[in-house]
């Protein structure tokens, strides 16, 4: 691939190019589902592509194709730098990328086993044994199970003398059941290990695994039944809530993770429920929570689905602060965003959805960090309170200010200790004053790093796959359930 790197990065130069780099992207996709049963889909999916990016007179251009081969690279190439030019036509002010980034590097997810040696076999028969152990619980109406995996190979070529050769490895699983109550109506979903989308991290096979679906299955299928005749969660104007780990996990990554993104935050992303609060002055100066809120965004994660070697202009993977002890202190860059607010260097936040797509500024592992109490203890340390988990709706405004997420399933706390099961919980508040009443977060016994492989951004849209480190926290003074 060196002479087909070379001949694209040689061209765009001839052509005028001040920088090109060019992105030679393999993905390798599977997913397996199952329905009550019966297999529902097996899907194997492979895509090959290469996408060329060039600067030229202080404009961007952008082009791309399924032939990787000599002939279509010339094209390609050309029709990026036409479209580069073009671009000076409309452009506010020159591009400026900074201090060069030379690297020559390779990065491979560590991985035990590799999933794509796996049977089928074996991956359709644990799913439909968790399946049939939901199923038992009379009430269950629905039951599903999904697993996907993902093999992407990246190289990276760029005219600073950058070629970076990636390999990504990810796995998910996840289940759920789906309970109805005949005369009521009800309908009621839990899920395992995580909601809405499949739990993924850059691991092997080993990850399905260790999730243990069918051990976990009954007792999936029983709470969804026990949900549809709990009670209802009642509504405060001023509650204690502890969320747990996979919910703090979400709440992180809409209401941290998107307003730091500083192509929003410089209006070059608004059209996807785009922009944000936290604006340029708020940097350094903003208190963005309370004391023990420290929030890093660390695409060295171990395992994290924001974990990788380089991003999509060659920059290494680092671990950047965010927010420290409740003070709003980073964001995420690129080297274009990082020269226009003068922050330095990028700290490796662009990437790609696949070949076809120019990259955009996207989170890696937006991380919680851990604190210092045992989950027992913080639950015995609230005398009056609700625990939340496993989200179920949400809604947020396109600053990410004012918000309202929904929970499968709540406990309320009296005496520090669980009580009723309670269903169909919501709370909602404002970004800052929300992490400002946060007053205990989990220790690293309880910290889980989650994955969200179905982040929208952009338009035309691209998803990404982003990691969140979270342990169970508290929050005082929270508005619960719908106030009259």
């Amino acid at each position: 691939m060196k002479d087909l790197t070379a001949r694209a990065l040689n061209l765009a130069q001839q052509r005028g190019a001040a920088y090109a780099d060019i992105r030679i992207v393999t993905r390798l996709t599977q997913r397996i589902a199952v329905k009550n049963g019966k297999v529902e889909a097996l899907e194997q999916d492979e895509t090959r592509g290469f996408g060329v990016r060039v600067l030229t007179n202080g404009a961007w251009g952008f082009a791309s194709s399924s032939q990787v081969d000599a002939r279509e690279v010339d094209r390609v190439v050309a029709q990026a730098v036409t479209i580069a030019k073009a671009s000076t036509l409309a452009k506010t002010r020159d591009v400026h990328l900074g201090p060069p980034v030379t690297v020559k590097a390779s990065y491979h997810t560590p991985i035990r086993t590799d999933p794509f040696t796996v049977s089928m076999n074996d991956k359709i028969n644990l799913l439909l044994k968790a399946d049939a152990e939901m199923r038992r619980a009379k009430g269950v109406k629905v039951a599903r199970g999904d697993m996907a995996f993902v093999r992407e190979n990246k190289i990276f070529a760029s005219t600073e003398d950058t070629y970076v050769d990636q390999e990504i490895v990810e796995s998910g699983c996840g289940i759920s059941a789906l309970a109805t109550h005949l005369e009521s109506g009800e309908v009621q979903i839990r899920s395992y290990p995580n909601a809405g989308s499949r739990h993924q991290q850059t691991r092997g096979y080993e990850f399905i695994l260790d999730q243990k679906l069918a051990e976990n299955a009954a007792r999936v299928g029983e709470e969804a039944v026990a949900l549809l005749t709990a009670d209802q969660c009642p509504s405060y104007d001023a509650a204690t809530i502890i969320l747990d780990s996979s919910q703090l996990a979400l709440q992180v990554h809409e209401s941290c993770g998107h307003p730091i993104e500083l192509d929003r935050v410089l209006g070059s992303e608004a059209a996807f429920a785009g922009t944000s609060f936290l604006t340029p002055d708020k940097l350094g100066h903003f208190r963005y929570g309370s004391d023990v809120v420290n929030i890093t965004a660390d695409a060295t994660t171990p395992y994290g689905l924001g974990t990788f070697g380089f991003d999509d202009e060659g920059v290494g993977a680092q671990k950047t602060d965010i927010v420290k002890n409740g003070m709003f202190v980073g964001y995420l860059t690129s080297r274009e965003t990082a020269q226009q607010l003068k922050l330095g260097a990028s700290n490796g936040a662009m990437r790609a959805d696949g070949w076809s797509r120019v990259p955009i500024i996207r989170m890696t592992n937006i991380n919680l960090l851990p604190g210092t109490w045992d989950v027992n203890d913080l639950i015995a340390d609230t005398d009056d309170g609700i625990w939340l988990e496993t989200n179920r709706s949400w809604s947020i405004d396109d600053k990410r200010l004012n918000f309202q997420f929904g929970t499968e399933m709540a406990w309320e706390i009296k005496g520090g200790k669980k009580a009723r099961m309670l269903k169909n919980a919501t709370y909602t508040g404002l970004t800052p004053q929300f992490w400002g009443s946060c007053d205990a977060i989990g220790n690293e016994k309880s910290w889980v790093v989650w994955g969200t492989p179905n982040c929208g951004k952009g338009q035309p849209p691209q998803i990404a796959h982003t990691g969140h480190g979270a342990a169970p926290a508290r929050f005082r003074g929270v508005r619960v359930g719908v106030i009259k």
